[in-house]
């Protein structure tokens, strides 16, 4: 029996280094990589339980100087807002040591307000060093947002594009959606476009079994 890799708080593809702090997740989207794959590349993604941040910081200190990092992205198997407090302090520790070589990212399904009521997040974000933030929109309207993220907040579509709204005015803000049957891409496109943010579309991968 192959023996089941070390679950990875750090993993690395290219150029940018990626930090995976939960696997806690408000939406269930059906076409969600971890619904049908252990984690990406050579990297075991599925979480034992949350890594405290200590020990994140360790983590991060035994890769940061293997290669020169594009980007650090906050990004794994689950949202990274779950963890607020935590990705603030991993993001003040990783500025005040590596600040001027290395750009700090956060993807994200864009419910953190949905997550951290009452908390001023984009401000706090960008007090902590945050550089730029990776928004999944995923979809053209509500309807289509709850039939494929199936998200467990009733206004998750209408506080994502808050969140887009608020994030641009202090933080580089770019949306994607993936590339799937019920999504109008184009109208997706026309979101962004109005709003004035970046517009990426993601290729869908399918699972195999």
């Amino acid at each position: 029996m192959a023996h089941k890799k070390k679950p990875s708080v750090v993993y690395w593809l290219g150029e940018n280094l990626y930090i995976n702090i939960t696997n806690n997740c408000p939406n269930n989207c059906y076409f969600c990589l971890r619904n049908f794959k252990e984690g990406v590349g050579s990297f075991n993604l599925k979480l034992e339980r949350e890594p405290s941040t200590a020990e994140i910081i360790a983590e991060i200190e035994g890769v940061i100087n293997k290669r020169n990092w594009r980007e650090i992205v906050f990004c794994g198997f689950g949202e990274p807002f779950e963890r607020l407090d935590c990705m603030l302090e991993v993001c003040r520790w990783i500025k005040r040591h590596y600040g001027k070589i290395v750009t700090l990212r956060v993807d994200t399904n864009g419910q953190a307000f949905l997550l951290n009521k009452g908390r001023e997040v984009v401000k706090e974000l960008k007090t902590a060093g945050m550089d730029k933030v990776s928004v999944s929109l995923n979809a053209h309207n509500k309807e289509t947002y709850n039939q494929v993220c199936r998200p467990t907040f009733e206004n998750a579509f209408e506080s994502v594009l808050e969140f887009i709204e608020k994030a641009k005015e202090l933080l580089e803000v770019e949306v994607t959606a993936v590339r799937i049957p019920e999504v109008d891409i184009q109208a997706v496109e026309e979101i962004t476009r109005k709003m004035g943010v970046k517009f990426r579309v993601r290729d869908y991968i399918q699972p195999f079994w």
